[in-house]
Parts: C-alpha cells; structure tokens; sequence
C-alpha cells in the first residue's frame, strides 16, 4: 500500500461525508468505532457511558464534517481526540458531582482524571502504533519474554528486539508526558502509521 495511501482516504472520507453521504458514515463507523468505544471505555470504566460517548462522537462528524482538516493529521487521531475530549469532559462531571455530595476532594477528582487519561491515552499509543513495535510490546510485557525470546519469537535479530523495544517504551512514554489530562491522545506522538481497527 502506498504511504499516502490513508492520508488520501482520510481526505476522501472528508469530502464523503461533506457531502452528506451516509454510506461513509457507515464506513467511518465500522472502521473506528472499537477505537472510539475502548477510548471511552478507559476513561470512565462504564459500558454505558462509552456507548454514549460513541454516539456523540460520530454524530458529531457527521453533523460537522468540515471540523477535520485533513493536513491537520490522521482522521484516526481526530476521532481518538474528540473521544477523549468528550469522555473526560463526562469524567469530570460525574466526578465534580460526587465532590458536591461529599464524597472525595478535589485532589481526588484530579487524581482520578489523569489516571484515566493516560491509561486511555497508553492504549491508544498501542493500539496506533506501527505493528512491529507494537508485537515486541505484547511480546515482552504480555507474555513476559525477555528481548533474547522476543528476537526469537519475532524471528529478528536481538538489536533489533532491543530497537523495537526501545521506540515502543518511547512512544508510550509520551502517555504521561502531558500535564493537561484534557489534552487528545495523540498530542505528543505520531500514531498516524498503525493499522486501523
């Protein structure tokens, strides 16, 4: 595949839906509504919630297409930012009403909202990251191989386990690097090259 190859699908898929048609929001849908509805998830632990926050996500770009500005970034990382947006926007609501209840301090309402942001902002870093990174991680923290049985298993050499092991911790260092718990998930890191889900 060429590597303008989803920059011009992103472009293409724009103009779709500045168009109105509604096959590319299905299309859109089906793409990236795992991506859209784990973001979720991850930040409010609550399969309602993200079910909602899905929803408003893709009725948002359906009815503000011409919010993506392709030359801006992937339409992936768009998505994952307005979802991240608007789950810790629910966050800190829910969590501001508890505060109002009693229950908790403002300390722990800020503990709590970045904790979710960066396991959701980790997990998008993952999921978005170029697949051999991304194997040498699951390798080595999932099935606790050391960078010897990952060079074996991925069938590379051990510099290169250790090359792939290093860019992937680098990359998913760059979860925490931010201060503002708001901030999308993909500021800090080009995510742009994975696979879509």
């Amino acid at each position: 595949m060429p590597k303008d190859a989803p920059r011009r699908w992103d472009r293409r898929m724009q103009q779709r839906l500045a168009h109105g048609e509604a096959a590319a929001l299905g299309e859109l849908y089906d793409r990236f509504a795992s991506l859209v509805h784990g973001l979720a998830h991850r930040v409010l632990g609550d399969e309602s919630a993200a079910d909602r926050i899905t929803r408003e996500v893709f009725a948002h770009v359906w009815e503000n297409p011409d919010a993506y500005d392709p030359r801006q970034g992937p339409l992936r990382s768009w998505l994952a930012t307005l979802t991240h947006q608007r789950a810790v926007g629910r966050l800190r609501r829910t969590e501001a009403a508890a505060l109002a209840r009693g229950e908790g301090t403002r300390e722990d309402l800020e503990r709590k909202v970045r904790r979710a942001s960066a396991a959701a902002r980790a997990d998008y870093i993952v999921t978005a990251m170029p697949t051999p990174l991304r194997a040498a991680l699951e390798l080595a923290y999932f099935q606790r191989r050391d960078y010897r049985q990952t060079a074996a298993d991925l069938g590379v050499t051990e510099d290169e386990a250790r090359r792939r092991l290093r860019l992937g911790l680098q990359l998913l260092s760059t979860a925490t690097d931010t201060a503002d718990p708001s901030a999308g998930p993909a500021s800090g890191a080009s995510p742009g090259h994975g696979t879509p889900r």
